[in-house]
């Protein structure tokens, strides 16, 4: 950025347009005296390599402690995603149970009118 003086600057007004006012800005070119206001960077300074390991464990701790957080959002995913496998199982488990059951109570009625078949042709007989 760069500071103008005003004595930079002219302002001419324009015919007055239908839609509002109208300026002409005519800016003086830039004098190789003027300085940026704002350095472009900042001046570096020297580190020491005290300062170096404490920046590297500093980072190595934010590292580790992102790294937990992250295992630990994971882990808080898991708990419903093994809540959904163990209903799962259980409602796998109650079909297969009935079908079970349903089997051998037709396994049974089959033996049952196959005895009372057999019965009957003893009486007839």
């Amino acid at each position: 950025l760069f500071t103008m003086a005003s004595s930079d600057i002219q302002v001419k007004k324009l015919e007055k347009p239908s839609s509002g006012q109208a300026f002409e800005l005519i800016l003086s070119p830039r004098s190789k005296e003027s300085v940026p206001e704002f350095p472009l960077s900042p001046p570096k300074k020297d580190l020491s390599l005290e300062e170096i390991q404490k920046k590297l464990e500093a980072a190595e701790e934010r590292r580790k402690s992102h790294e937990a957080e992250v295992l630990k959002q994971l882990a808080e995913k898991g708990e419903p995603e093994k809540e959904v496998l163990q209903k799962a199982i259980e409602d796998n488990f109650s079909k297969m149970a009935e079908e079970k059951l349903t089997h051998k109570m037709e396994a049974n009625k089959e033996n049952r009118e196959a005895q009372m078949a057999a019965k009957h042709i003893e009486e007839v007989r």
